[in-house]
């Protein structure tokens, strides 16, 4: 008995990857008859499991079921579960921290004291950092993406930035988030353009509005065209930079939800970004550490201009190096 139970969670281990597998390369791999392996398939559909047959081939299959039967993790994957777990309890989702808990508890209980351990060492040394993002309820995130899969339209109530609400109707197309935000790509159908929603403003309508032909999409990379929309197109100053540093090593300062980062050759790219002051623009980029240059718009390039004046102007002419104030060390990212 105990034999044929081991012999069971290793098929199953084999069925796990997604993949037919041949009646025979089972048989091989299990070191038993093609006729024990499907008794043993057979057994594993008693207990639940939807174990498909192609018929002619002889091969199987893992499918879906109506439950979620018990899963075989490998070390690597099971570590990968419980480090998603302990992020997702403390994520910007509403209920899906206690639910995650739970998971995780329950994951923890059977882990090996190697796997726990290697866990346990990732938690110790580290510390959640609380935004101030509003959390999104997953049942919207659900019934979004199920109008997304099934090219229905939405309906639904809108919280502006200035917190008026007004009804909108659009065709969803693209969840995107920003690890602090959730954000909707959709053609809005009352202003007949494209628009990006933040979810966390959106109140759904039930049922949803009629199906509708999808249209080309606003852009090729719709990642880049939400951060064009959040990090520039909703300010007053819209400021165009040429940074001479790497361009992943100035987006691993500047996330998306800041600046739009592209590189432009030569270990060098160009940066935009919004804001609705001169002097935070000047200075987001000012504190990257490496040399720029101001590109757009016009008021931000003489605004430049009058800052480095200033600051020039605030060094004595007869100041030497050394003779300033110590500056601290600087945390790296």
């Amino acid at each position: 008995m105990l034999e044929t139970s081991a012999r069971l969670l290793r098929l199953l281990s084999l069925l796990q990857t997604p993949r037919e597998w041949p009646g025979g390369e089972l048989a091989e791999r299990l070191g038993v008859s093609h006729r024990t392996v499907r008794r043993d398939v057979d057994r594993l559909r008693e207990l639940g499991y939807v174990v498909q047959a192609t018929p002619g081939t002889a091969g199987y299959r893992l499918g879906a079921g109506a439950g979620l039967p018990p899963l075989l993790l490998d070390d690597d994957e099971a570590v990968a579960v419980a480090i998603g777990l302990g992020t997702a309890a403390v994520s910007g989702v509403t209920g899906i921290q206690e639910t995650s808990v739970r998971a995780l508890s329950k994951l923890e209980q059977v882990l090996p004291a190697r796997l726990r351990s290697r866990v346990g060492d990732l938690r110790s040394v580290t510390v959640p950092l609380a935004g101030s993002a509003e959390a999104v309820d997953p049942a919207v995130l659900t019934a979004i993406a199920a109008a997304v899969r099934h090219r229905e339209s939405l309906r639904f109530d809108y919280r502006s930035h200035g917190g008026v609400r007004d009804r909108r109707a659009a065709e969803p197309y693209r969840l995107v988030n920003s690890g602090r935000r959730w954000y909707l790509v959709a053609w809005d159908s009352g202003r007949d353009d494209w628009r990006t929603f933040r979810v966390d403003r959106m109140r759904l309508h039930t049922p949803n509005g009629p199906r509708f032909t999808p249209r080309e999409p606003p852009g090729a990379d719709l990642v880049r065209y939400v951060s064009e929309r959040i990090s520039v197109d909703p300010y007053r100053y819209r400021g165009r930079f040429t940074v001479h540093a790497p361009a992943d090593v100035v987006a691993a300062r500047m996330p998306p939800t800041m600046a739009v980062v592209e590189p432009a050759g030569d270990g060098s790219c160009v940066l935009s970004a919004g804001s609705n002051s001169l002097d935070e623009l000047a200075m987001w980029v000012a504190q990257l550490g490496v040399p720029f240059e101001v590109h757009e718009p016009a008021e931000l390039v003489a605004h430049v201009r009058a800052l480095g004046a200033r600051l020039l102007g605030a060094v004595p002419a007869d100041a030497s190096a050394g003779h300033g104030v110590p500056s601290a060390d600087e945390p790296e990212g």
